[in-house]
């Protein structure tokens, strides 16, 4: 078995050659159709698109990413031509609760929140939002939900509200979805001018999902005309070439560092190897 494998992808080397014949180590960018050719597969990070550009005539048959999203791959195609895949769920929740956990006690502190008294409405409630869910409890906050796929499942005893009930109630909005670019669940700028425009409680926007997740221009005219009253901002719409309007607006702008620790990424690499 060959496997071509992302270089910056940590903690892989040595494990990986336990269980394959081959190993290539490259740059995520730098993966090609040439490259790729008779791998058997693939383990990956957001830096290299797997599409029908670079599989198509390959041996590949499956792929890894070492990440909790996956919209870089291409999923309909791998379907087609019979690709396995799999990410990386719930990998750096921890992290990533963490972070929202240091946000939440930094607005109570510098724009005198009473947690008390404060409403949070938590938009997507899977490995992180369920983690969020519970610092938000144990800080004495309001929740208000919302997962449209899960409510559907009927597979969670937990009580969900609209994302209109959300843009009503809620004193502080923190998305935690995947980016869905079509499709009956489609969150791709979930929060635009609409949605912005239908807030009545000026709330703050926290985003550490993705940065397509929010129209960011439409978020900068919201911050603007005060819609909202704050911005934190882990995650940004063309990285690495952000809008640097919406960085110097935010209460809080991070490098898309959120889920960025040690024991996320071993997480990553663990479940990849699996």
């Amino acid at each position: 078995m060959k496997v071509i494998v992302d270089e910056n992808i940590p903690y892989i080397k040595g494990a990986l050659e336990t269980i394959a014949d081959r190993v290539i180590y490259a740059p995520g960018r730098n993966f090609t159709p040439e490259l790729i050719r008779d791998a058997d597969a693939l383990i990956i990070r957001t830096r290299t698109y797997c599409n029908k550009n670079l599989l198509e005539g390959s041996n590949v048959q499956f792929i890894a990413t070492a990440t909790i999203g996956f919209d870089h791959i291409d999923t309909k195609y791998c379907q087609e031509v019979g690709i396995k895949w799999t990410n990386a769920p719930g990998c750096n929740a921890s992290s990533v609760s963490q972070y929202i956990e240091s946000t939440l006690i930094l607005l109570c502190q510098l724009k005198q929140k009473d947690p008390s008294q404060t409403t949070i409405g938590i938009v997507g409630v899977g490995n992180v939002g369920s983690r969020v869910l519970k610092v938000a409890q144990q800080m004495g906050m309001r929740v208000l939900l919302n997962n449209p796929p899960l409510e559907e499942s009927q597979k969670d005893n937990k009580t969900f509200d609209s994302i209109q009930s959300l843009a009503e109630q809620c004193d502080i909005l923190t998305f935690h979805v995947p980016l869905n670019m079509n499709g009956k669940y489609k969150t791709h700028h979930l929060g635009n001018a609409d949605f912005f425009a239908s807030l009545k409680r000026r709330p703050v926007i926290i985003n550490t999902s993705r940065g397509e997740i929010l129209e960011n221009q439409a978020l900068i005219k919201a911050l603007e005309e005060g819609q909202i009253e704050e911005a934190i901002i882990d995650v940004w719409e063309n990285e690495p070439h952000i809008n640097l309007d919406l960085l110097n607006r935010a209460f809080i702008s991070t490098p898309h560092i959120a889920g960025y620790s040690a024991d996320g990424k071993a997480n990553a690499t663990r479940m990849s190897l699996e």
